[in-house]
């Protein structure tokens, strides 16, 4: 172990002869003996620490390609920790999907070679939620339908809640809400038969506060993001915490409940995960509770990123803004039977083409009733007419004749029998 702690003293000064130091542990395969073991495994990791923190990310995907053929000598509990903890090198290094991806397919090519299956299973679950990361649903789903198959043939139920909570992901972002339902309640029937870890039931109850809310539910999904917001926060999982508490507030805002935004952003857990998420959230929450549209392009000016990046907030987000400019478009057209584009464009402060694109949806939904004279260029509003309720009467009275003629067929040809 003398080279080794050698290395690590190297390391506070001299990078490039520690590295050196480390590639020459590396550069022998390891004897049967658990020191030189020990010594191969603690030097592999400093050298992966050593790439991971330069932001060598090539270097780093070479050192586990590499190492792989090595591994045999481990045993496979050790090999499978190993190998799982040189992939998670990467996640702490932004812009890594693609290597992370081809990274983690050697391995599993390895671990088919190898027949270790439950580490394959492992990987394969690994690089299905890579692929929902780089929006690759198509691949991630024929993977999953694969892997489910042969995960319910051997009742791993851990690892069988693990992928049905990545299917229901992937059926959700490709807007499949019926099958991401179905997979999500597969999850959580699997989960009731094991010890579900905290951060998994987390992730259970964030995807089920998401599909709530995709159902306009807000009041049940906020209640399960208040879950998914304690179950990472007790694990200390701050990104994945603020995400759940963004959605909480998101909910707030979707119901209108812009007074309990300002309580919710002075609670303990919002003071600790403060920062631009929280406050594009409060932004929001400001622009829709004044009903103004200038705030709310302004709030998604100023934190783009923040409110783009996220899928959910960025669905819910355009919900809200295009609620806002249809409630201010038809307060502004109210007074009017006919009215230029240009004008209405001018009072509520937006482009010309994109308040005709909005008015001519709004048309076609049946919430405007009128036309666009686009040779004129502007808008006629119809007079709003009550329903005809002589259809209506009509129907009820066809009913009622149908069914006494049934009564009299019937009772005619009883006679006759």
């Amino acid at each position: 172990m003398g080279r080794l702690e050698d290395a690590k003293t190297i390391q506070k000064t001299d990078l490039a002869k520690a590295e050196a130091q480390y590639k020459a542990i590396l550069s022998t395969r390891p004897e049967t003996t658990d020191a030189a073991l020990k010594e191969y495994e603690l030097a592999l990791v400093a050298l992966g620490e050593l790439y991971r923190d330069s932001g060598r990310t090539a270097e780093l995907a070479g050192l586990v390609k590499e190492t792989l053929t090595v591994l045999n000598a481990f045993a496979k509990s050790k090999t499978s920790k190993l190998v799982r903890q040189m992939i998670d090198f990467f996640t702490t290094i932004p812009g890594t999907i693609d290597i992370q991806v081809d990274v983690t397919r050697s391995c599993i090519e390895w671990a088919i070679k190898e027949r270790r299956s439950f580490l394959r299973q492992s990987l394969e679950a690994r690089l299905v939620a890579l692929y929902l990361e780089k929006s690759a649903y198509r691949d991630a789903i024929a993977l999953i339908d694969t892997l489910l198959k042969e995960l319910r043939r051997v009742d791993d139920k851990m690892m069988l809640v693990e992928v049905q909570l990545l299917e229901s992901r992937a059926y959700h972002a490709l807007r499949n809400i019926a099958k991401s339902r179905a997979s999500l309640s597969s999850a959580r029937t699997s989960a009731n038969a094991v010890y579900c870890p905290p951060l998994t039931q987390a992730g259970l109850d964030m995807q089920s506060g998401m599909l709530h809310a995709e159902e306009k539910d807000f009041n049940t999904a906020y209640s399960y993001f208040i879950e998914a917001m304690e179950g990472y926060h007790s694990q200390e999982e701050s990104k994945k915490a603020t995400d759940a508490l963004k959605y909480m507030l998101l909910c707030k805002i979707m119901e209108n409940h812009t007074d309990e935004v300002n309580q919710l952003l002075e609670s303990k857990h919002a003071i600790k995960y403060s920062g631009r998420d929280l406050e594009a959230m409060k932004a929001i929450a400001m622009a829709h509770s004044s009903r103004s549209l200038a705030e709310f392009e302004q709030a998604l000016n100023n934190y783009k990123t923040e409110l783009t990046s996220d899928r959910f907030i960025r669905s819910h987000s355009t919900d809200l803004y295009d609620n806002l400019l249809q409630h201010n478009l038809s307060r502004v057209i109210e007074p009017f039977s006919r009215v230029e584009i240009s004008h209405v464009a001018k009072l509520v402060g937006l482009d010309t083409q994109q308040v005709e694109t909005k008015l001519s949806r709004m048309i076609l939904d049946k919430k405007l009733s009128g036309v666009l004279d686009q040779g004129e260029g502007c808008l006629i509003v119809f007079e709003e007419q009550g329903s005809d309720k002589s259809y209506e009467a009509a129907l009820k009275t066809i009913k009622k004749l149908s069914d006494v003629v049934e009564v009299l067929y019937t009772n005619q040809a009883s006679l006759l029998d």
